[in-house]
């Protein structure tokens, strides 16, 4: 177990088994698995909705609403892990995501998708995905190592979705959807032990410092009234509304243009394997460029990425190439906004400030989701949220570039 949060070796003599190159690969899978099923998840939306006569926004309501209890989760998620440890967290979260892809299988009712795909999928989600590895490597990890473990992370995220779009596909087209998702929740129950890794030891005045010595409301009221981190918090909202809108609407887009359900796989793919690329650029170029800048720069490119997919014919090498550049900036928000967080409050509550900064990404994942499901029902056409991602990238993009990058200002050490 660590001793301080930014050194893991033991203050025992004994070998630790915990070296910086085991935390960094233990939370690259825990990553890869969590983070992967949940992004093949849109390619369900047409069996399971074919079997029961249910429209898209059926499936899109339940997908909103493990968007939505996913981020709000995330700050009570993370307060807790910088409370009492992230491997307690870990494991609960686990169980929970395994067990709500069990109820999925076994859903009948609207209702019962709702309880397995939403709530128990978005709870888990909170408690074992990539932002907990991510808070991990902030503090278990020396601070010349973060930025591009940080990247490697976040990366790991899109490997798992390079690897399970086209895995879920082959399981829907071989075994069944309802056996795809038994074999997903028996893969999630691998968190458990790699979640060694990645523990954390209890926050006491011991192995905090001084400096880090910062009651949860303290933290929470210096963050809120912090304008960079307000101004981070609103940008990121844009990241989440587009992320879920093509993770779960792009596969049937696709699919309604005449593109076969394995491209589509393949683009999802694509976005996954072309992120790698992304983040671990981001993750070292954040070393040598201003942040906000980088944030910027983002949204702009994913922008026009959109624009110009939308507005050409779609064929399966358009598509692809839309994957590949999507994928190029993906993710990749996530190393540069998780690294101003720590900038500017430290590591003391860093899971607890990224967790609110991540509710109001998965505050516009919900309305991603479900804003397509409804406006495709109404419209016949994905369009309307297809322009509504465009200028939400335009407004995060102008957000971000006021952002001041340097710690917070603090007067006194505030008492425990």
């Amino acid at each position: 177990m660590s001793t301080t949060s930014g050194d893991p070796r033991p203050a025992s003599g004994l070998v630790n088994w915990r070296t910086p190159l085991v935390i960094i690969a233990c939370g690259c899978l825990v990553g890869m698995l969590s983070f992967g099923p949940r992004s093949s998840l849109g390619f369900f939306i047409q069996p399971i909705s074919r079997e029961f006569a249910w429209g898209r926004d059926v499936f899109g309501l339940a997908l909103a609403i493990q968007n939505l209890l996913w981020g709000l989760g995330q700050p009570f998620a993370g307060a807790i892990a910088d409370r009492f440890g992230i491997f307690r967290v870990m494991c609960v979260g686990a169980l929970l995501y395994a067990g709500g892809l069990l109820t999925m299988r076994y859903a009948a009712t609207p209702l019962s998708l709702d309880l397995g795909a939403g709530v128990l999928i978005g709870l888990g989600l909170s408690g074992c995905s990539f932002n907990l590895v991510l808070s991990a490597f902030s503090k278990l990890l020396p601070a010349e190592r973060r930025g591009v473990a940080l990247g490697l992370g976040t990366a790991a995220g899109s490997f798992g979705q390079f690897l399970f779009a086209p895995f879920g596909v082959a399981l829907i087209d071989n075994v069944g959807w309802q056996s795809a998702l038994t074999i997903f929740a028996c893969l999630m129950l691998l968190i458990v032990p790699l979640s060694l890794a990645l523990a954390t030891p209890p926050a006491t005045s011991i192995n905090v410092p001084a400096a880090d010595q910062q009651s949860f409301k303290t933290a929470l009221a210096e963050a809120f009234g912090h304008r960079s981190y307000v101004l981070l918090v609103l940008g990121f909202f844009t990241c989440g509304f587009q992320l879920a809108f093509i993770t779960v609407h792009l596969p049937a887009y696709l699919v309604d243009r005449g593109i076969p359900a394995q491209t589509g796989g393949w683009v999802v793919a694509a976005i996954g394997l072309f992120n790698i690329m992304g983040s671990l650029s981001v993750g070292w170029l954040q070393n040598h460029l201003p942040k906000r800048y980088i944030l910027s720069a983002l949204y702009v490119a994913r922008a026009l990425s959109i624009v110009t997919f939308i507005s050409l014919p779609i064929t399966p090498f358009s598509a692809i190439v839309f994957g590949a550049a999507t994928g190029l900036t993906w993710l990749s928000t996530v190393p540069p906004t998780s690294a101003l967080v720590a900038l500017m409050f430290g590591t003391r509550w860093f899971a607890t400030l990224y967790g609110f900064a991540f509710v109001s990404h998965q505050v516009g994942g919900f309305l991603g989701v479900w804003l397509g499901g409804v406006l495709f029902e109404k419209f016949g056409s994905y369009t309307p949220v297809w322009w509504l991602s465009i200028l939400f990238g335009v407004l995060s993009a102008l957000i971000n570039l006021p952002i001041v990058e340097k710690p917070v200002e603090r007067a006194i050490a505030q008492p425990v």
